[in-house]
């Protein structure tokens, strides 16, 4: 049982970062995290997150993307592997045309988790109004 997270360095990663953080913390179950750009160390905005966690929630296990894998791939797959109880995952916004033709990582995890997906848009700042 534990919540996976798969995220990238952006707006829509580190939110859906926060979202898996807060769903781990919530649920008390281990935290997983998919770094979806390939490598060997999460990006200083990811880094940041997961240095600063909650009381009670352990250092997640954090793993890469092979350059050579399809992102919604390596989320299923590390689904299935670790028997993820939740997956979170973010989403930016696209254009029906842009969904229908390309498809999209999102769309394909919703359709093919074992788990259930929690799909997570990047938080906007409002402008002031004076």
């Amino acid at each position: 049982m534990t919540v996976l997270v798969a995220c990238n360095d952006s707006p829509h990663g580190e939110a859906a970062l926060r979202a898996g953080i807060a769903e781990a913390a919530r649920r008390r179950l281990p935290l997983a995290v998919l770094v979806l750009n390939p490598g060997d160390a999460p990006p200083p905005s990811l880094a940041a997150q997961l240095a600063d966690l909650p009381a009670g929630l352990a250092a997640p296990a954090v793993t890469f993307r092979a350059p050579d894998a399809e992102p919604s791939d390596a989320i299923l797959d590390a689904a299935d592997a670790l028997h993820a109880t939740l997956v979170v995952v973010g989403a930016r916004k696209r254009s029906n045309q842009g969904t229908f033709v390309m498809g999209t990582t999102t769309q394909r995890v919703l359709l093919d988790a074992a788990a259930p997906v929690l799909v997570v848009k990047a938080a906007y700042d409002l402008p002031e109004t004076g």
